[in-house]
């Protein structure tokens, strides 16, 4: 199976030759993505072979995978591997995230820090990723331990079938959730990475923002019944009480206690509101989908 490598890049002329020369000894077929660098990072990928994709600013971390993504699908890749440019992946672990694809046990592979437990990531980090794969786990029904892996395996027909949109750090979040939805096969495998230093150039806050409203976006299209017929339901519940307790008091004391009034009528306005817009966005997903299937 032909194996292509796809490196994000912003700012890495530290560290993109040494990556790119140790993967050569897998593979020739290197992506890198210049993600608007203003030092020497696409100067040194191209003088090493590396098929470079540059773009003119920084456009974020999303729009570096599509730009892989799109080449890769282009090159008609057997398997594409995303792989970090600052050094911290294992070369080695290359093998591990696609022996599941070569053998067809699935078409997603993710490199978990945490299947064996033995990651020394920063605890503020370590603590983040377990939050977001845990927000990502409830959206897709799986089990994952590291949603936010930058090393991952993907079978051909992903690159074919999946569209992405995103474009910041919550990519990796849209593609679990893609898959899910195409019914792609996704499982994890151990892998270790060095973190000497925090080299990561992601703002943790900016990260986990971005993951959480991807998240969010995805969850709430793919099950809006559920995303938002649920908090209506709630909502309705809520305000029929406050409003049963507005009658209450007036049968027994003739008087009528206007901020209760306020809140029941609030409440149940925003639980009709929430109720029509699942109902909407339901019918509107389902004739997009019927139309797609026909």
């Amino acid at each position: 199976m032909n194996i292509t490598i796809g490196i994000p890049a912003f700012n890495e002329e530290k560290n993109i030759g040494k990556v790119i020369v140790t993967l050569k000894k897998i593979t020739n077929d290197i992506i890198v993505c210049d993600d608007g660098s203003n030092d020497l990072t696409k100067e040194i990928a191209e003088g090493l072979g590396a098929k470079v994709i540059s773009h003119t600013k920084n456009m974020g971390y999303g729009e570096a995978i599509k730009s892989i993504f799109n080449e890769a699908k282009k090159k008609e890749a057997d398997i594409l591997v995303t792989f970090d440019a600052d050094g911290q992946h294992r070369p080695e672990d290359i093998k591990s995230v696609t022996k599941p694809i070569i053998d067809q046990e699935a078409e997603v592979v993710i490199g978990s820090r945490f299947l064996k437990n033995e990651t020394n990531m920063p605890k503020y980090r370590k603590i983040g990723v377990k939050v977001l794969t845990k927000v990502t786990n409830m959206s897709i029904k799986e089990n994952l331990t590291d949603s936010q892996s930058g090393l991952r395996a993907y079978q051909k027909k992903v690159l074919q079938n999946i569209s992405l949109t995103d474009s910041g750090m919550g990519i990796s979040t849209e593609i679990l959730i893609k898959s899910h939805q195409k019914e792609f096969r996704i499982v994890e495998v151990p892998i270790q990475i060095l973190y000497g230093k925090d080299t990561s150039t992601h703002n943790p806050v900016s990260h986990g923002t971005s993951v959480l409203l991807s998240t969010i976006k995805y969850t709430s299209i793919q099950h809006p019944l559920k995303f938002y017929g649920i908090p209506a339901i709630i909502f309705l519940l809520v305000g029929m009480s406050f409003m049963i307790w507005t009658f209450q008091i007036y049968a027994e004391q003739t008087q009528v206690v206007t901020n209760i009034v306020l809140v029941g009528i609030g409440t149940l306005l925003l639980g009709a509101v929430l109720l029509i817009s699942a109902i909407l966005l339901y019918s509107l997903v389902s004739v997009v989908q019927d139309n797609r299937n026909t």
